[in-house]
């Protein structure tokens, strides 16, 4: 049987991909390489709790909520509120007043900074401008016609127009923002403090435009693993042929077929590649490769993933409320004011090691980084059992980092160690509710995510902004050329072909890619 689609990768970028596929009416296979769907989108269940393994929350976009509209899926969501927190000090940010607290959060904290705070939080307050003409409407895309004159000159026009000229205005801030930030201050804690939430040399633009994105934070009840959930079953519904445990080792662009880690091959019309870009071009089969294709792979070489996390998973006997009055359900949260300076992961030298055989550094590291903090049953109370709470606290880590641990032999007592030192720093700051009373834990790293999703690196979204150039479209202005290949009737999607690359621009990607084969496979019914 020749499909009219296959589409590899079972994340938010493949089921949408599929969903719209099959929403069209056309043959479509779904080839995911692990034994679940969801890819970094993922709830599981442990001793009665139910965390995330991937994503803990995600922001609409105007993408998310009009996509379940017009494909007429229902998920439940709730308001996933954010809290920051420096030391024992946190604020709760409620609407877009709440960056005077954030920006009180800071005085406190740095009182002789004053007027280089005050002259950052006009920053910030410029951008969430432009952020709210950005995802201002839901995007047109998500619209099955445009017929109604009155929103077409009344609303989608004038918005596209202000689109434009914000978009403009938004990709002039492209200075990393540790270098942006130098700009108002000198005080390298207070770069720090605020730059610690972000990717390494995340453009200015798209990190100060988090403090908008915060206020648009859902989670799906049941964990964020219902999305997924949900979009499967619209897929399955609409006749698009899912397989899990179906690795794709290759590919023949010109015979147009895929071949399985299984010895299946299966012929396909146009193909949608929503994994790995790397291994797209590796998997091209021998001898069918093109001087475009050879360029690219010359391109990719030595590229670096974006940013990955060490992941720790609590489970405790603290009731829910206790949290709930400490940070909240969703939490950005430094222990302690003085930044990490030179300490970052990225610049611990594996080879200088203490007694214990780890290198030096470390422990430093995880007393004074910025933890995301989530607690899924502040959302849902039935993720956790009756009066415990379980938590999910992540930092940035880098994979070199620890792929060089592992390579030393060390990869198991990092871990451990890891999840001690990050139960210890909460314990001594914010949280001492925690000691003594987390009857569980475990974690993971770079090194999990690389083996169970395949991304490049751990990556948990897109390419290092440290990439000169950035190997993929990565601008807002250039969005619908990131599905396009070197590679004739393959088509590519998710979290790798824009950067930043959260949930909404892989199902973003996702409908486009969809939209472009359902396109080219119209002109071949005619």
């Amino acid at each position: 049987m020749k499909y009219e689609a296959i589409v590899v990768g079972g994340g938010v970028a493949g089921l949408t991909a599929a969903c719209y596929l099959g929403r069209a009416g056309k043959r479509t296979l779904l080839l995911e390489q692990a034994d679940h769907l969801g890819g970094l989108v993922v709830s599981f269940e442990r001793d009665g709790y139910v965390f995330d393994g991937g994503i803990r929350a995600f922001e609409n976009s105007g993408i998310v909520k009009p996509m379940l509209r017009q494909l007429g899926i229902s998920v439940d969501f709730v308001r996933s509120p954010v809290s920051i927190g420096i030391g024992s000090d946190f604020i709760f940010l409620k609407d877009e007043a709440s960056i005077q607290d954030y920006e009180a959060l800071l005085v406190k904290h740095f009182p002789r900074e004053e007027a280089d705070i005050r002259a950052i939080i006009g920053e910030v307050r410029k951008v969430m401008g432009y952020m709210d003409v950005l995802y201002g409407i839901d995007n047109p895309l998500f619209l099955d016609s445009l017929t109604d004159t009155n929103y077409i000159f009344k609303t989608l026009l004038p918005w596209l127009m202000k689109y434009r000229k914000n978009v403009k205005k938004a990709m002039a801030l492209k200075a990393p923002i540790n270098d942006y930030l130098a700009r108002f201050t000198k005080n390298r804690a207070l770069i720090d403090i605020i730059s610690q939430h972000f990717f390494r040399e995340t453009p200015a633009f798209f990190a100060l435009s988090y403090f908008s994105l915060y206020l648009d934070y859902n989670y799906p009840m049941g964990g964020t693993g219902s999305l997924i959930h949900a979009l499967e079953a619209y897929a399955r519904a609409h006749s698009v042929d899912i397989r899990t445990k179906s690795p794709v080792v290759a590919f023949d662009p010109d015979r147009r077929t895929v071949q399985t880690a299984a010895g299946k091959t299966i012929e396909y019309h146009e193909l949608v590649w929503t994994a790995d870009m790397n291994a797209m071009y590796r998997s091209v089969a021998p001898g069918r490769s093109t001087p475009r294709i050879e360029k690219r792979l010359h391109e990719l070489e030595g590229k670096i993933g974006g940013d990955s996390v060490f992941t720790v998973y609590l489970e405790t006997d603290v009731p829910p409320a206790v949290f709930a009055r400490a940070c909240g359900a969703h939490s950005f949260y430094t222990p302690v004011a003085a930044g990490l300076g030179n300490i970052t992961a990225d610049r611990i030298d594996p080879n200088v090691k203490d007694p214990s055989g780890l290198p030096v550094g470390l422990a430093d590291y995880f007393a004074n980084t910025t933890y995301e903090i989530s607690i899924p049953c502040l959302r849902d109370p039935s993720l956790a059992p009756s009066g415990k709470t379980g938590l999910i606290v992540s930092a940035l880590m880098d994979y070199r980092l620890v792929a060089r641990i592992r390579d030393d032999g060390q990869y198991e007592a990092f871990k451990k160690r890891a999840e001690e030192w990050i139960v210890g720093t909460l314990s001594k700051a914010a949280f001492p509710m925690l000691r003594g009373h987390v009857d569980g834990k475990f974690s993971s790293t770079p090194l999990t995510i690389e083996r169970d999703v395949k991304s490049y690196q751990g990556a948990i979204t897109g390419w290092a902004f440290t990439n000169d150039p950035i190997p993929a479209e990565h601008g807002f202005s250039s969005i619908l050329k990131t599905i396009d290949t070197a590679i004739p009737h393959v088509w590519q999607a998710g979290q790798w072909t824009f950067a930043p690359a959260g949930l909404p621009i892989s199902a973003l990607t996702g409908k486009l890619a969809a939209d472009a084969v359902i396109r080219r496979t119209k002109k071949t019914a005619r």
